[in-house]
């Protein structure tokens, strides 16, 4: 922990810094080393939904205590109205549309990151921000970003979409730990977060008890068919909301042999289903790529590539893609076809795939279609 420290009390940039505390163990402890290391901290929590779970009420509690405990100030920001705009009505469309949406890199771009620099820069007149995550920065001409050396808790791929305006601010003290190290060193401190559970991936499971629970909540029941790439019918859905790509158990029909979900038909209603042989992907196409750590490349590239958090990284050639009409109006030209040393199980439209060089995150972007 000496040489944590010792890194936050040498680098460069001014020492105010606001802090993203969520009320979790992670975002405590960075605020605690902070205080160590000599900053001047102040907390931040933005308010997101009301009721239960991480981001909210219990949140928001445990966030104001640990600021107490460490005598800097807190200040809790509303965000309740974009976020139902930018990630509740995005994953609604979404798994209506019948994709698999990942919330959580545009939360943290669209609702998070920038926000929050933005608010503490404005009120408080604080120009950085640190948060717990478990991922690290190079600054060498470009803001690079790096792997959280511990691999099991890596949270590098959430933050793929993160502007170079905005990693040039930023602060990662627990990118160098393990999570055994932070709770250890959070108990060493007594902070009152230190032994308190981990939240589920995903807040909005977390806040309504189930991501199936959410999605209810928000789309009605819209019975249709599952059935085989040939189009043979084999049973009905009541949503293809509650499907995901690879799915295997729970899909209510009997066949000769396994079957996987491999495709979400939203203009149909459909829920395609086939043998695992068939639920591969040789290649898929990519888009609104944010490229982090390195310039758009030109030419194809060997990349080791992501197309799921928990998923291992796998070797794959990145080819540049021309911009569509649609890309070049929303602001996010680049595109790219990844075509896999190895074919890919449940390769999802929706979900990010993110290309790494080692531990340098390259950039990354949402899977499309199928190539």
């Amino acid at each position: 922990m000496a040489e944590v420290l010792g890194r936050l009390g040498d680098g460069p940039g001014e020492r105010r810094v606001a802090v993203g505390l969520s009320g979790g163990v992670d975002s405590s402890l960075t605020a605690a080393l902070l205080v160590a290391a000599g900053w001047q901290v102040e907390g931040l929590t933005l308010w997101l939904m009301s009721g239960k779970g991480s981001c909210c009420a219990e949140g928001l509690v445990d966030a104001a205590g640990i600021c107490d405990q460490l005598g800097v100030p807190h200040h809790v920001v509303d965000s309740r109205a974009r976020f139902q705009e930018q990630i509740v009505d995005f994953l609604v469309e979404g798994y209506g549309d019948g994709l698999t949406p990942l919330p959580c890199s545009r939360c943290n771009r669209a609702v998070k990151f920038g926000p929050m620099l933005a608010w503490a820069e404005a009120e408080r007149g604080i120009g950085r921000l640190a948060t717990g995550h478990y991922a690290r920065l190079r600054h060498d001409g470009r803001h690079q970003l790096l792997r959280g050396l511990d691999s099991h808790k890596d949270q590098s791929y959430f933050l793929y979409d993160l502007p170079q305006s905005v990693l040039g601010r930023l602060v990662f003290p627990l990118g160098e730990l393990t999570k055994e190290a932070t709770r250890a060193e959070a108990a060493r401190l007594g902070l009152r977060t230190a032994a308190k559970p981990e939240s589920q991936d995903l807040c909005l499971a977390d806040h309504h008890g189930s991501m199936r629970a959410f999605l209810d909540a928000y789309l009605a029941p819209r019975q249709g068919e599952i059935v085989l790439v040939d189009g043979t019918v084999l049973g009905q859905h009541d949503g293809i909301e509650h499907f995901t790509i690879g799915q295997r158990k729970g899909l209510g029909v009997a066949w000769s042999e396994p079957l996987h979900v491999v495709r979400l038909d939203g203009a149909m209603n459909q829920v395609v289903v086939a043998p695992r042989r068939e639920a591969t992907r040789q290649s898929c196409v990519v888009g609104a790529i944010n490229w982090v750590s390195i310039a758009p490349p030109s030419e194809p590239i060997e990349v080791e590539v992501q197309v799921r958090y928990r998923s291992l990284p796998e070797r794959a050639l990145l080819t540049p893609l021309p911009e569509t009409a649609a890309d070049h109006a929303a602001g996010r030209p680049h595109r790219a076809r990844l075509d896999f040393a190895e074919p890919q199980f449940s390769v999802a439209p929706g979900q990010a795939a993110v290309a790494y060089g080692g531990e340098v995150l390259l950039g990354g972007g949402l899977i499309q279609a199928d190539a």
